[in-house]
């Protein structure tokens, strides 16, 4: 057996030799990590779950209405299946008015005829596709894919992406991961919603760049844990003094669709009335609620599926 006095003895050896060794650059390799978005000795920042959810919260009550006009470039197909149609150079109106009213007007390439016009109350909503001479009216939840996968948009997903909410103490809490390594420089913050006989289920992951700590990616997960909606945020600009991401990228694998929108112009908190969120159709279009036959109508529809004339 060694004698401590001989263990010693080696440890020094070694100590003097990897000093050695270390003092030569054709042994040792030395790495500068650069991580996107900034420089290789740029500090990473430091911030806690309360800062972060703050920062959430704080945003989300600073925005009551937007109306922005946004390029966007819709994405109809699954990855998964691997099949993904790109429509580029669709201009779009957005128009949001919180707790829950939702519009989006697309507009066709070129001759920017109107593309589908959809609009939300938060429980129900209501797709114009003048293609199809079609008015759709339903729930907002997308019980079975269409396989006109247009008809799986709804208001709803983009409102979600639009404005974060932020963690509701009631029936949520939030638990903070540091994922930083060579290639990484995020917090994510797991938001977990209290179910039944205490069981906790992840709801959202909310992605902070520790560069800066602008929040740069929101999941929505179902009960199954599968992903809802990926949104992802680039850009942050500064509209009537708040802060918002000029690019924002909404991807819904399930209802196979994503869409990029890319803000051209943002006005927020300015008034919007209650027939800007009233949509208006041709007399003769058909009205399709879900699960039931298309039938003629005519006049205007509002977001509980009733016709008005």
């Amino acid at each position: 057996m060694d004698s401590p006095k001989r263990r010693s003895t080696l440890v020094c050896v070694v100590l003097t030799a990897l000093t050695l060794v270390s003092a030569t650059s054709c042994v040792v390799r030395r790495r500068v990590i650069t991580r996107q978005g900034g420089g290789g000795n740029q500090a990473l920042l430091t911030a806690d779950e309360s800062v972060l959810s703050k920062q959430v919260s704080e945003r989300y009550s600073a925005i009551r209405t937007l109306n922005a006009t946004v390029d966007m470039v819709p994405a109809l197909g699954s990855v998964n299946k691997g099949k993904v149609t790109e429509y580029k150079d669709v201009r779009a109106y957005v128009l949001l008015r919180k707790p829950a009213d939702i519009r989006i007007i697309g507009l066709y390439p070129v001759v920017r005829n109107k593309a589908f016009d959809m609009v939300s109350n938060g429980k129900q909503f209501e797709l114009y596709v003048p293609a199809r001479n079609r008015v759709i009216v339903g729930a907002n939840e997308v019980r079975a894919p269409a396989k006109n996968k247009l008809e799986n948009l709804r208001p709803q997903h983009f409102q979600e992406a639009l404005i974060i909410e932020p963690v509701n103490p009631a029936r949520e809490e939030a638990v903070l991961e540091n994922l930083t390594d060579e290639e990484n420089a995020a917090y994510i913050l797991h938001i977990l919603s209290r179910q039944a006989g205490g069981r906790l289920q992840l709801a959202r992951n909310l992605w902070f760049d520790r560069l800066n700590l602008h929040l740069v990616r929101q999941q929505i997960f179902d009960a199954s844990g599968d992903i809802l909606t990926d949104a992802r945020y680039r850009e942050w600009e500064t509209y009537d003094g708040i802060r918002f991401p000029k690019q924002i990228e909404i991807n819904r694998p399930q209802d196979e669709y994503g869409v990029v929108m890319t803000v051209v112009k943002m006005d927020i908190n300015k008034p919007l009335t209650d027939d800007k969120f009233a949509l208006e159709r041709p007399a003769g279009v058909q009205l399709q609620v879900l699960g039931e036959p298309p039938m003629a109508a005519e006049g205007r529809v509002s977001a509980n599926g009733k016709r008005k004339n």
